[in-house]
């Protein structure tokens, strides 16, 4: 009889529970329904108004600009504006383009990694891909002209409530995922939508509008009006050294020691050993080291010096065995050039080190000359010189060596006094006159600079708004 009661109470409260459960499902659905009919009354917004689209100014192309006036539901009204939707209408042919662009880039890729596994030749299948793809991209004006045929508007961007302005930009690459070519007919709406992404309201269309690229990026004028007045006065300059005016240059230590260190060699019998450093024929230190060289093979031909110079670039042996060679021609000693005085030694860096080095403590040279671009081996060479009892004189426009270079070495051209070297040494007309030139331009800032720290000061933004520039 007990284990009967236990039963019958255990039944009882099963039986509660589970008629409990069914009185709530009514008010959960009657929930869902309210929130459904929440959700469903959001009535449609306003839509934007004014839309206008207009090529993007001062750019290189392949941008378009949207403006457009908020929604009135956006911030007031029913301030039910959640985002902007961007569109833009696409023909069913953009979709071919795509296909063969993305078979392009998988090819290249392909053929760098060498998996390419196509029948004949590797590279002209990608000549052939790419041949296709350029000739697509030309028919894309066509097929933009048969809107509102084949095609659809396919969303661009979502931007936040409160704006009123995009822009949609693609990249000038033809192979980028979203190239927005340049000369084809756009079209766009905007939609306002809200928290419920059903519930919108499109603007009206707009088109059709091209992208182009501009001539001139009129933001950038200041730039042309200095760029023109630095050419006048490089022109003028130049005029003026090749008629044979004296044009002053600010006298240099290390380039006054050039002269002084060839006549110290001469009276000691000893040579002089030149390094044009690390750098190719094109680095603009290793050019400027060319007429410097010019300069000390003239000089050193005329006094009947030896000359030394170990290259580290092929090509730079070529131009100096030219440039010597042009030295000597000058200075009425044509017979005295050899071809062993400029030689190639290695392009391993710290091997040409050892080498330069070996020359040092064994021709013993009375001047060492180290113009051009340098790297980790400046302070080896520089103090392998110190101990060889050389009298040093280095250039570079690298920074990180100028250190090792200034405790080492009794002469040292800093930065672009290296390039005033070169010219202060060749007198050329040329560089002559763009190194004054420079040097009147860069007077002509430091005086702006300091005439708009007073005037800034002082409370006025004229003369900063008069030299802005905008990319």
């Amino acid at each position: 009889m007990k284990y009967l009661l236990s039963a019958v109470i255990v039944l009882g409260l099963l039986a509660g529970a589970v008629w409990a459960q069914e009185s709530d499902q009514p008010s959960t659905a009657a929930a869902d329904t309210a929130v459904s009919a929440d959700t469903v009354s959001v009535a449609p917004p306003a839509p934007v108004g004014n839309l206008r689209a207009y090529d993007s100014d001062n750019d290189h192309g392949h941008a378009v600009t949207l403006e457009w006036e908020l929604s009135p539901d956006d911030g007031g009204g029913d301030n039910s504006v959640l985002m902007y939707e961007v569109f833009r209408w696409y023909p069913y042919f953009w979709d071919t383009v795509q296909e063969v662009r993305a078979e392009l880039v998988t090819a290249r890729q392909r053929r760098v990694q060498g998996t390419l596994d196509v029948e004949g030749d590797p590279d002209d299948y990608v000549k052939e891909l790419v041949s296709r793809h350029t000739e697509l991209l030309s028919t894309l004006p066509e097929a933009h002209e048969q809107y509102p045929d084949d095609g659809e508007f396919r969303l661009v961007r979502a931007v936040p409530a409160g704006t009123e302005k995009f822009e949609d930009r693609g990249p000038k690459d033809r192979l980028a995922e979203d190239f927005l070519p340049d000369y084809c007919d756009f079209y766009y709406r905007v939609d306002a939508v809200t928290i419920d992404e059903s519930v919108r309201t499109p603007s009206q269309i707009v088109g059709p509008v091209q992208s182009y690229g501009q001539w001139f990026n009129t933001g950038r004028i200041v730039v042309l009006c200095f760029v023109l007045v630095f050419g006048l006065l490089t022109i003028l300059f130049v005029q003026r050294a090749r008629s044979g005016a004296e044009l002053y240059v600010r006298p240099i230590a290390g380039i006054e020691a050039v002269d002084d260190a060839i006549g110290r060699a001469t009276e000691m019998g000893r040579p002089i050993l030149y390094v044009l450093g690390l750098g190719t024929a094109a680095d603009v230190a290793t050019i400027a080291s060319f007429t410097i060289l010019s300069r000390v093979a003239k000089q050193v031909a005329e006094y009947q010096t030896q000359l030394i110079v170990p290259t580290y670039d092929p090509i730079v042996m070529s131009v100096a065995q030219e440039v010597v060679k042009s030295a000597y021609l000058d200075a009425g000693r044509p017979d005295d050039y050899s071809q062993d005085i400029v030689y190639f030694v290695t392009q391993s860096q710290f091997a040409y080190v050892a080498a330069v080095n070996g020359v040092m403590l064994r021709e013993r040279p009375a001047t060492n000359v180290y113009m051009g671009m340098f790297h980790a081996e400046s302070l080896l060479l520089a103090e392998t010189g110190a101990i060889a009892g050389s009298i040093q004189i280095s250039g570079t426009d690298q920074m990180a060596q100028l250190p090792f270079f200034i405790v080492a070495c009794d002469y040292t051209l800093i930065g672009e006094e290296l390039y005033a070297a070169s010219a202060y040494l060749g007198r050329e007309p040329v560089l002559l006159g763009s190194l004054k030139a420079q040097d009147v331009a860069k007077a002509a800032v430091v005086l702006f600079a300091l005439i708009g720290v007073i005037v800034t000061t002082a409370g006025s933004s004229v003369f900063q708004n008069l030299f802005k520039v905008t990319d």
